[in-house]
């Protein structure tokens, strides 16, 4: 047999390239769909009683750019009491979000439904982080559940105990002086905010040049 007598590989008519380009289109809309579902920012509800607050959807937006611009291409970042940035950087709408590694450290074990990036954390027991290694997270971003001396000073020793040097902190506007003190962080211009009104006013530090200083 010739060459010439060989058929080539099988082509699709311009209808039927269309019908599959828009089948997979639609394909990718649907998963996008059920990722945002999956990981929407209040998809799981508020727990008074565990003093949780979850940020409105731009703050969660504005926090999780932040961590992806400093941890950089294959950064690994952790998110400490503070579920509703780790599910922002889940979604897949955040720019670069792919590039970046999230776990988040929680008490509430209703988000164990994100299997292996769920680690159970409790203040209490800053230190109890099996399978954590030391210095393991390019940043830290931590949202202490209390307002009160020992619960910073407790999430502090966890802070330290995960980072690589970049740490970014969501706390009451009270507690400034304290987190200086422990952490060597700066008050920022950005203010955080939630979906409920606090009573206290919120507020951002980090440890690093940010552009939320200046925000």
């Amino acid at each position: 047999m010739s060459d010439s007598d060989e058929e080539g590989p099988p082509t699709l008519s311009a209808d039927s390239l269309a019908a599959l380009q828009e089948f997979y289109s639609e394909t990718r809309t649907d998963d996008i769909k059920c990722l945002w579902e999956q990981f929407s920012v209040g998809e799981v509800e508020e727990d008074w009683r565990m003093s949780q607050f979850w940020y409105t959807d731009e703050t969660a937006t504005q926090l999780a750019e932040e961590v992806v611009r400093e941890a950089g291409e294959g950064g690994r970042v952790v998110c400490v009491s503070a579920p509703s940035v780790y599910q922002k950087l889940k979604q897949g709408v955040v720019d670069g979000s792919d590039r970046v590694s999230a776990v988040v450290l929680e008490y509430d074990r209703r988000f164990a439904t994100y299997g292996d990036d769920f680690i159970f954390y409790d203040y209490n027991q800053p230190l109890c982080l099996p399978g954590v290694a030391p210095q393991s997270f390019d940043v830290v971003l931590a949202d202490p559940p209390y307002l009160s001396e020992e619960c910073l000073s407790k999430v502090a020793q966890t802070i330290k105990y995960l980072s690589k040097g970049k740490v970014l902190l969501c706390t009451g506007a009270m507690m400034e002086n304290l987190a200086k003190e422990l952490l060597g962080v700066k008050k920022c211009s950005f203010l955080p905010q939630h979906n409920r009104n606090l009573s206290n006013e919120f507020c951002c530090f980090v440890n690093y040049p940010s552009v939320l200083l200046r925000s």
